[in-house]
């Protein structure tokens, strides 16, 4: 049986609590590794090769910090197909998606390639008599970084990315669902140059989350889960004087006006709805369609394309979407689809049952579609986190725009229209972080920033982008003045420039 340990000061060590997890291939159900669970020593024994490297690294040029990440997305580059298998064999979802989750992240690792320009102060010269006034922002010292099954590529480096740019050093918690990948890219960094104790992985549950939330050398936190974890997180590292960004849940509905072209919009609800099995927090859950006519042709379309998706292990190329990751996950899933016939909603495509011949104790299930939902409905309110598509029919463009604007996550949401005064209207008015206009997951590229609304984010800067610059550094403001600008004498009131 492989163990799992976890990666500490530049090298792989075993786990010393004597508590692991099981690591299964979610396309049979079997164990295939066990990892270590850290225990508040191992988290701290990190966070001490962490404190030890972070002042070198810090005071390391920005130009030379840099070509650190030039190297490692070469790495990465290089590594792809390896790099992707590993994903999937602990998550499930293909290959081809496996490669989409990392490049993702290679492109944050780009966009910090330019760390020497994003990392730059400002200067004001002359900015009161004789004075001159500048700022330069420094590293917050040692950042932590919590992240989810769904995308143990994507997320660690939109975190450790722009964070060691910066010239932090880094802990990273991923799940223990499926933690190879974020060790591997650990292994990776130190061979394109990173110091040792830069970046940690530390492998663990709640005991090594609460122990980053309460260590006083750890300045920063990053979070990506549920929302009721992610306000623990936001809160928890609020209280012991830590700097938190905290990502949630989410609810996102794809609006169908009746001019879309409904080809377009039923391709865009497929690969949105059912890629990765639905565990992206960008999936499409709701599709609304505006007026029964649209809406019966939307029904009408997508109930062959679910009916005919090709479910298969990782290992199938030709595979649409894989299983879900956990027994745990499979149950809930099932439980919701239960949940939504006993509700009442029509009930157009049942997943539950599948079974793949020779994956019969895999968690596969297929592509469910409800029709006639309603937003009472448990279904509706609550993030499935599967290949679940729930139509909520409209009888006009303002009750599809209310449906979004009063759920209470706030993540992404699209349209799909050929009418610019519709588009723009709903960009303006609409409640969410991510919009997409004819963009079925509109999550932006590594330049612009990450991050939804409402009780999908807690915290005022997001992921990636300019936010990630800020949120990973402190700003430091200096005035300064020298002796031959200096009236003699002592001045007794409030310095101002009158």
């Amino acid at each position: 049986m492989r163990e799992i340990g976890h990666f500490i000061g530049g090298k792989n060590v075993a786990g010393t609590s004597g508590r692991t997890s099981d690591v299964f291939n979610p396309a049979t159900g079997e164990v295939q590794a066990k990892v270590a669970l850290a225990s508040v020593e191992e988290l701290r024994a990190a966070v001490e090769n962490a404190k030890t490297a972070q002042p070198k690294w810090a005071a390391t040029n920005p130009q030379r910090r840099a070509r650190v990440f030039f190297k490692f997305v070469e790495l990465l580059n290089q590594h792809m197909d390896e790099l992707a298998t590993l994903l999937s064999s602990e998550h499930g979802k293909t290959v081809e998606d496996s490669k989409g989750d990392i490049i993702r992240g290679l492109e944050v690792c780009e966009f910090v390639c330019g760390i020497p320009h994003l990392a730059k102060g400002e200067f004001t010269e002359g900015a009161g008599p004789a004075i001159d006034m500048y700022s330069i922002r420094q590293p917050v010292g040692i950042g932590a970084g919590i992240t989810p099954f769904n995308f143990p590529g994507m997320i660690p480096m939109w975190m450790f990315a722009p964070a060691i740019a910066c010239g932090n050093a880094f802990i990273l918690k991923p799940s223990e669902r499926d933690p190879s990948l974020p060790i591997r890219l650990a292994e990776l960094m130190i061979e394109a140059g990173l110091p040792a104790g830069i970046l940690n992985v530390v492998n663990g549950d709640k005991t090594a989350v609460d122990a980053i939330l309460t260590d006083p050398d750890i300045g920063a936190v990053s979070f990506v889960g549920s929302t009721p974890i992610a306000r623990y997180v936001y809160g928890t590292a609020a209280m012991n004087g830590k700097r938190a960004q905290c990502f949630g849940g989410a609810k996102n509905h794809m609006i169908i006006m009746p001019d879309a072209d409904m080809d377009q919009a039923v391709n865009a609800l497929m690969g949105a709805g059912y890629g990765s099995a639905g565990e992206r927090c960008m999936a499409i859950s709701v599709a609304v369609p505006v007026g029964e006519e649209t809406a019966n042709r939307l029904v009408e379309k997508l109930t062959p394309k679910i009916e005919s998706l090709r479910i298969g292990p990782y290992t199938d190329e030709k595979a649409d979407m894989g299983p879900l990751v956990t027994r745990d996950a499979y149950n809930r899933v099932n439980g919701l689809i239960d949940r939504g016939v006993e509700e009442g909603a029509k009930l157009v495509v049942d997943g539950r049952g599948f079974k793949l011949q020779g994956y019969e104790n895999g968690y596969f299930v297929g592509g469910t579609l409800f029709d006639n939902v309603t937003p009472d409905m448990d279904i509706y309110k609550t993030e499935i986190f599967g290949p679940v598509l729930s139509v909520v029919r409209a009888k006009n463009y303002e009750e599809a725009l209310d449906l979004p604007m009063k759920h209470e996550y706030g993540n992404g949401v699209a349209i799909y229209t050929r009418d610019g005064d519709a588009a723009r209207d709903f960009a303006s008015r609409i409640n969410i972080g991510m919009i997409g206009i004819n963009v079925p997951i509109p999550v932006p590229l590594a330049y612009h920033s990450f991050g939804g609304w409402k009780a999908s984010s807690f915290g005022d800067l997001n992921q990636h982008g300019t936010d990630s610059i800020k949120f990973w550094t402190r700003t430091k403001t200096v005035t300064a003045r020298w002796p031959s600008g200096i009236k003699s004498g002592a001045e007794f009131v409030m310095p101002t420039m009158k």
